[in-house]
């Protein structure tokens, strides 16, 4: 649960700093700016606080791990949800709006977080997980975006040291293999998801485990 805290909020605490003419910077994301990736912040908050509410009594269909599901395809930002995306977006005008709602749902979503029981089953996307497994999802998440976040910002702080080591272990036990030593938490995720690409030098040192990226997350 501290580790979703720490990590979420930065994220919210990052973006409700930004001035205005960030937002309408490129994103990491694909197709996106920033703008478009505050406002899919918004819905994921929506998500946690819609998931932690939805209560299952069967056993557990996935965990932090295998929630995802795993592709070797980045996103084009052609995706219907992902254009979507965009349109919400540009209808809030401003970006003091986009960041009220954020601060709004993405408060709400912490309150809920806290005071969820780790333990409890919950429901989201027809599988079943506990609580604590699918907030720790969302460490992924919510590191994976703040660097989205700063990929154009270089002014921006970025994600805790602690959500991007406990986010680069998940990748290494979803890839079934780990990125070399001299990677930083930052390089291994950035190429590990396929958000850039490996210099020379980091293909060579990538071995065999070169051929098998990305590990795109859905």
């Amino acid at each position: 649960m501290d580790l979703f805290l720490r990590s979420w909020t930065a994220l919210r605490e990052a973006v409700a700093e930004l001035p205005d003419e960030d937002f309408g910077r490129p994103s990491g994301c694909t197709g996106w700016l920033v703008r478009d990736l505050a406002c899919h912040l918004i819905v994921d908050a929506q998500d946690v606080l819609i998931t932690l509410v939805t209560p299952a009594d069967t056993e557990p269909t996935r965990d932090a791990l295998t929630y995802w599901d795993v592709t070797a395809t980045p996103p084009t930002g052609e995706d219907p949800l992902d254009a979507l995306t965009v349109r919400l977006a540009a209808a809030y005008g401003e970006p003091w709006l986009l960041k009220f709602h954020l601060d709004d749902v993405g408060s709400a979503a912490g309150r809920a977080a806290r005071l969820a029981d780790p333990g409890a089953r919950v429901s989201t996307r027809d599988e079943v997980l506990t609580a604590g497994d699918f907030l720790m999802t969302y460490v992924m998440e919510w590191t994976l975006h703040h660097l989205d976040l700063i990929a154009h910002l270089p002014h921006v702080a970025g994600p805790p040291a602690e959500g991007l080591a406990r986010s680069r272990g998940m990748l290494e036990d979803i890839a079934g293999a780990a990125f070399p030593k001299s990677f930083s938490d930052t390089d291994a995720l950035l190429i590990g998801t396929g958000r850039r690409a490996p210099t020379d030098a980091e293909q060579t040192e990538l071995g065999a485990l070169a051929a098998e990226l990305p590990f795109v997350l859905n």
